[in-house]
């Protein structure tokens, strides 16, 4: 046994030579990344995760994750630098423990934090002295402090001198080539003093910046708030669209001249709705906490209204444009371009392609798909395979709709081939005015 203080300094010696073992809960888009960055850094590294399908991927160097190689995962594999498993008592000899688990809506949408709890409990059982346990997942602020602290120290360990805890926000821009994990600062609030030094420590063998806060409560808010800053910018600019639609302005030429203003403005950009994890999610949990206390958010709710109808109105524009040439929706053929969530990736987790192509199907609507980080897609019951690019017959199209804007799209083939073009993300838009081309 160590005494008080010998604890925190056998963390901090361990962390700072590199022979301290970190464990990773949850090798998603946050965790692999995390898992190995700590591995490539000359960490051993523990990773754990529920999907035993998953794990026996990554086990033979198929990474899931586009900012993640399958050299570099194999690498780290077959060096012993990561193990990985979906047994959770590997954690016991894990010296830093990093929860990175998903946290959902409800039916209801209200916060769903289940896989924090079950991945508490299971941390809790593997709990011992002198091991740091860092949460990333985006959550409500209180969590860490109501939720994992009481399931720790019930172990009969004392917070910030036996074990320590924090709260670490994950800030992974997935596909993001400028901002990678080292580049993004990384927010870190522990329980004591103490915690928050340790976690700024570890945090610090992997990333250029640290920048604590004063505690889990303030670095939970503060991702939230990262978000609902975003959701709330992006329905203003989405709802600007549908008026410089109505008044016959391009609502991309009015941002652009409004960027040019040095001061007081930050562009962003109208779409066919937000997707990924955390915008249409994390504003829900900030709302549902608030509600608790007697508070009803209205600001957040009245963006996320304006973001939800977002894909309704773009088949509203695919019906009017087909209407416009004489057709209906029912019977046409219809190839959408992207049905990831943003450009650059193959996530499709709350991607508002998928409500659009639903509802054109729904609709009538004969609807295929081009997509190269997308092989395949279920809507409903509906299962469809990608076209390929090459094999893309844009000329045979009633509508080509662009839903997402990748790299790999030659959009001035599109507008070239397509008798017309449903354009959301204003992918064409350096090719200035096209009769056949509509722009959101």
């Amino acid at each position: 046994m160590g005494t008080v203080g010998e604890y925190s300094q056998r963390l901090r010696q361990s962390i700072e030579q590199r022979s301290a073992r970190v464990g990773v809960v949850g090798l998603g888009y946050v965790g692999l990344p995390l898992a190995v960055a700590f591995g490539k850094a000359g960490f051993s590294v523990i990773g754990v995760d529920a999907d035993a399908g998953r794990v026996s991927r990554l086990s033979q160097g198929e990474s899931p994750v586009e900012d993640v190689g399958n050299d570099e995962l194999a690498t780290l594999v077959a060096a012993s630098r990561l193990a990985i498993s979906t047994d959770a008592s590997a954690l016991r000899a894990a010296d830093a423990i990093i929860i990175c688990v998903p946290t959902p809506l409800g039916k209801s949408r209200e916060p769903d934090i289940s896989h924090i709890v079950a991945a508490a409990d299971a941390v809790a059982t593997v709990l011992r002295p002198g091991q740091l346990i860092v949460l990333e997942s985006t959550t409500y602020p209180g969590t860490t402090e109501e939720v994992l602290l009481p399931r720790f120290t019930a172990r009969g360990l004392r917070v910030g001198e036996e074990f320590f805890l924090a709260f670490s926000p994950e800030r992974i821009d997935p596909g993001n080539k400028r901002f990678d994990l080292r580049a993004i600062p990384k927010l870190v609030g522990g329980v004591t003093p103490a915690c928050s030094e340790l976690t700024r420590v570890l945090y610090g063998q992997i990333v250029d910046r640290v920048v604590p806060v004063s505690g889990p409560q303030t670095a939970e808010m503060v991702k939230l708030f990262e978000n609902i800053f975003r959701s709330v910018n992006i329905a203003l600019v989405n709802e600007l669209a549908i008026m410089c639609r109505r008044l016959g302005l391009s609502v991309w030429e009015v941002i652009e001249a409004a960027s040019t203003k040095p001061f007081g403005f930050m562009p962003f950009y109208p779409g066919p709705g937000i997707g990924g994890h955390c915008l249409p999610t994390d504003p829900h949990y900030l709302s549902w906490r608030t509600r608790l206390m007697g508070y009803e958010p209205k600001f957040i709710a009245f963006a996320d209204e304006i973001n939800r109808q977002m894909p309704t109105y773009v088949v509203q524009m695919v019906a009017d444009a087909l209407n416009e040439k004489g057709r209906a929706v029912r019977g046409a053929k219809i190839l959408a371009l992207g049905v990831a969530y943003k450009a650059g990736v193959g996530d499709v987790r709350e991607s508002p392609a998928l409500e659009i192509l639903e509802a054109l199907l729904a609709r009538g609507a004969q609807v295929s798909y081009v997509d190269p980080h997308v092989p395949r897609l279920t809507l409903g019951e509906r299962r469809l395979a990608a076209v390929p690019w090459q094999g893309a017959n844009f000329a045979s199209q009633d509508l080509v709709l662009i839903l997402t804007n990748h790299p790999e799209f030659d959009v001035r083939r599109v507008a070239g081939e397509a008798s017309l073009v449903v354009d959301t993300r204003n992918a064409t838009g350096f090719l200035g005015p096209r009769p056949n081309v509509i722009r959101l």
